[in-house]
């Protein structure tokens, strides 16, 4: 059975795709590898952004496994404006997913995004892969697995956080690991 762990990165100091991890986040990265001490993991796939990067690399390093960078796991980009009310715009794009702001992508075109990479590792020969993404972007892969999972699990996630998913006779399931 193939499994592939979601991770959303460690504690950061902002949202800029160069934003670097806190000293909690360093902290975190190095727990999150001993999390996998016993977890076979074959591949790892991450966002570009520095954060993901770098909450993985403690594992990579420790397995031995290259990094492989995927531009389709940045974060959602709500809008390009600065928006003072972006978390009620937010709420909005999980009732509606195809609401889409100024310079942003819908709901639904970022599910788009991480679905692809989901069924690619899904349709590889590859048992245990390891996803690191955003929060955003996590939380609708997991709406799209599951239409109950909405703004509040995206509000309720942690820095970070693992779900596993797996899929048996085509049908995904996930599952939080992390708590």
């Amino acid at each position: 059975m193939k499994k592939i762990y979601i991770i959303r990165h460690c504690e950061a100091e902002g949202q800029p795709s160069e934003a670097q991890l806190t000293d909690i986040g360093l902290k975190q990265a190095i727990d999150l590898s001993g999390f996998f001490s016993d977890i076979k993991i074959d591949r790892i796939i991450s966002s570009p952004y520095k954060r993901a990067i770098q909450s993985i690399q403690p594992l990579a390093k420790r397995l031995n496994v290259e990094i492989e960078v995927d531009r389709q796991l940045t974060e959602r980009i709500l809008s390009t404006k600065n928006l003072p009310d972006w978390f009620e715009k937010l709420r909005a794009t999980f009732e509606d997913t195809k609401l889409k702001f100024e310079g942003g992508e819908s709901s639904q075109e970022a599910m788009k995004r991480i679905v692809k990479v989901v069924e690619k590792v899904f349709n590889s020969d590859i048992e245990n892969t390891i996803i690191v993404t955003h929060g955003n972007l996590l939380s609708l892969l997991l709406n799209y697995i599951n239409k109950d999972f909405g703004f509040d699990d995206w509000q309720n996630l942690s820095n970070p956080d693992v779900f596993l998913l797996k899929k048996e006779s085509n049908i995904v399931t996930y599952e939080r690991l992390w708590k």
